[in-house]
């Protein structure tokens, strides 16, 4: 099982990550309560043997590449406007792209380009992803294409939602917090390990 934690903000949560398993950690570029700047992403990624993913809102696709450069990203997770742009862009550049799909209803991840891992998070009106709450995961039934699970996951509900939507992979972030944007280092482990041992 793959396993994201996002919304990073202390070298002390991204090291917990690794050393407990997780196979990328991502930093938010974009307004949050998670946000951080590109030079913070930079020094948090910095000699991390796992990937490293920026999550962008209505980022165009120069400014994301640069962002990209200046950070040492090895994936992008570009929300928004210019999110099918900014993907082709990475792309090119040698990147991967988890490329966001908002669930509020069944949907073909055929129509998402192959070279693109869909990102499956909960749909609510204005906000582009990290709502802290899952989206009906029957939705996810009958897809036959890999995919990464987010919306809402946490240690307590992990396991059930790999048992039940079997995703190639599993991406928490408000689930792992004491507070917005406070990750709880105890939480991360359990996470990590609950989504591992599944």
């Amino acid at each position: 099982m793959w396993v994201k934690v996002c919304g990073l903000r202390l070298r002390r949560d991204v090291e917990v990550a690794v050393e407990t398993g997780a196979d990328a950690v991502g930093f938010v570029l974009a307004d949050s309560p998670r946000r951080v700047s590109p030079a913070t992403a930079r020094a948090l990624g910095a000699g991390l043997p796992v990937d490293t993913v920026l999550v962008t809102v209505d980022a165009e696709p120069d400014q994301l590449m640069r962002w990209v450069e200046g950070t040492g990203a090895s994936g992008v997770q570009p929300h928004g406007r210019f999110a099918q742009a900014a993907g082709d862009a990475a792309l090119a550049g040698g990147l991967f792209v988890l490329h966001p799909v908002s669930m509020s209803a069944a949907v073909d991840l055929a129509e998402i380009a192959a070279d693109r891992i869909p990102l499956l998070d909960t749909f609510q009106p204005g906000r582009p992803g990290g709502t802290g709450t899952p989206f009906d995961w029957s939705l996810t039934e009958g897809m036959e294409r890999d995919f990464v699970l987010a919306g809402g996951l946490s240690p307590d509900n992990v396991v059930e939602a790999i048992t039940r939507v079997h995703p190639w992979g599993v991406d928490a972030s408000t689930g792992l917090e004491s507070a917005a944007g406070v990750k709880d280092p105890e939480r991360i482990r359990a996470f990590v390990r609950e989504a591992k041992n599944a």
